[in-house]
């Protein structure tokens, strides 16, 4: 196994340390060659990444000694304009300055053609973490988790519509787990196979969608920080081979009335002492108690609403269920290691967030003692639309912390404005039926 490899399962935070030590002295004979490059990236808000392409010899010494970025990557809006500079945002845009970003070496994947991409952490110019940085406040959580013994795996499956220069989808309709029907889609496909394996990212399994064009890829098992680096990194390869082939990835998560892209993780727990982990006890009931609260993590757009109105497979209603797609939480698995789907997220909801709020509401309901109803209960709905969810946000705060409470307010305030300056095709519409 390489130590870029991605090992199936859970990982602790210690081990992914030592493989990013054991990576970055591989990693800086790499760069050190002539004509190799580095992709330096960082999540941010929006659910892709902020880079750096860094050239030769300078490239290696960046493993070191890190790089800056400017700081607003964290406190600005989709069109990369910053964000009103309010409370703690201010100090993300004062000045504009930069913070430091360490390599990962532990996120490395090949990109071909001698680049490596490679995801970082970021920290202001004092050495402290950048509050706001989801990779941190998906640490903090991980961490907190560990305090309790636990350790979690992830799998994240996004689902994609790949759509023509026109704008048409590949699939003239739905070709749920089709065989034929897809021949539009072979030629990418087949890129997408070889460069998904080139790059390391362990697929486990790929197949057409239920709507046009649509289609899903999904990796395997592995630590929390890899499952949500990597499902990023899949949409990087995804839409550079889809720039080849003159097509273009749709990730938002109602590509059209009625449809869903979704963003559904799955989460096991394993137990550091070797003991039995009450997922199906507290942890699933602390995150059905705060699904509602957290509606802006898992929908963070204005099309976010959307989807979540495109009922049964992408549900508002809060309830679970055993092997149940109808169900916001579906218990998935064997009866001896069952492991829970959770169905909110769409797949322009940040990942590292999304996760980071699932493991705080479910350790809540752990270290609180709570205990989820009955399947099938229905035990709330999420907010039905973006001010609903911007009302519910001081619970966010006691979850993940009022810096990232006041982030995610910052950024869908920002979204309902963006939605109300403009002028759409529905509002023509329903004009011209007022004529």
């Amino acid at each position: 196994m390489t130590p870029f490899a991605r090992p199936a399962g859970p990982r602790s935070l210690a081990a992914r340390r030592a493989a990013a030590a054991e990576g970055e002295a591989v990693l800086r004979g790499v760069l050190a060659e002539d004509d190799a490059r580095l992709l330096l990236l960082v999540p941010d808000p929006h659910a892709r990444f902020a880079a750096v392409e860094l050239a030769a010899p300078f490239a290696s010494s960046v493993l070191e000694d890190g790089y800056g970025v400017c700081s607003y990557v964290f406190a600005w809006t989709p069109s990369r304009e910053p964000l009103p500079a309010s409370g703690v945002l201010g100090g993300y845009l004062e000045g504009f300055g930069d913070l430091r970003v360490r390599p990962d070496a532990a996120s490395a994947i090949p990109l071909g053609d001698r680049t490596w991409a490679v995801v970082g952490d970021v920290e202001w110019p004092s050495g402290a973490a950048a509050e706001l940085a989801p990779r941190e406040v998906l640490r903090t959580q991980l961490a907190a988790l560990e305090g309790l013994g636990l350790v979690p795996s992830v799998g994240i499956e996004h689902e994609v519509v790949f759509r023509d220069s026109s704008g048409v989808p590949l699939t003239a309709h739905g070709v749920d787990y089709a065989v034929g029907g897809t021949e539009r889609l072979a030629p990418l496909l087949r890129d997408l196979r070889t460069e998904l394996a080139d790059a390391g990212l362990g697929v486990e399994s790929a197949r057409a969608e239920c709507h046009p064009g649509q289609y899903e890829i999904v990796l395997r098992h592995r630590d929390a920080l890899a499952a949500c680096d990597d499902v990023l990194l899949q949409q990087l390869i995804v839409r550079r081979a889809c720039a080849r082939h003159a097509v273009a990835a749709d990730y938002l998560a109602a590509p059209e009335p009625g449809q869903g892209n979704s963003g559904h993780v799955h989460l096991s727990l394993s137990a550091v002492d070797g003991s039995e982990p009450d997922l199906l006890g507290g942890f699933l009931a602390g995150v059905l108690r705060d699904a509602r609260a957290l509606t802006a993590v898992w929908a963070p757009t204005w099309n976010s609403y959307v989807r979540l109105r495109t009922a049964p497979f992408s549900p508002r209603e809060v309830r679970w269920g055993y092997d149940d797609r109808t169900a916001a939480v579906r218990v998935a698995g064997g009866a001896s290691s069952p492991r829970l789907e959770f169905r909110f997220a769409g797949a322009d909801a940040q990942p590292h967030l999304v996760v980071a709020a699932l493991l705080a509401a479910g350790r809540f309901g752990l270290e609180e003692g709570l205990k989820p109803p009955e399947p099938g209960v229905v035990a709330g709905s999420l907010a039905g639309s973006p001010w609903e969810a911007l009302s519910l946000l001081e619970r966010v705060g006691e979850v993940l912390g009022a810096d990232v409470a006041a982030q995610l307010s910052a950024l869908l305030g920002e979204e309902i404005d963006a939605g109300l300056d403009s002028v759409t095709d529905f509002q023509r519409l329903r004009g011209a039926l007022r004529a």
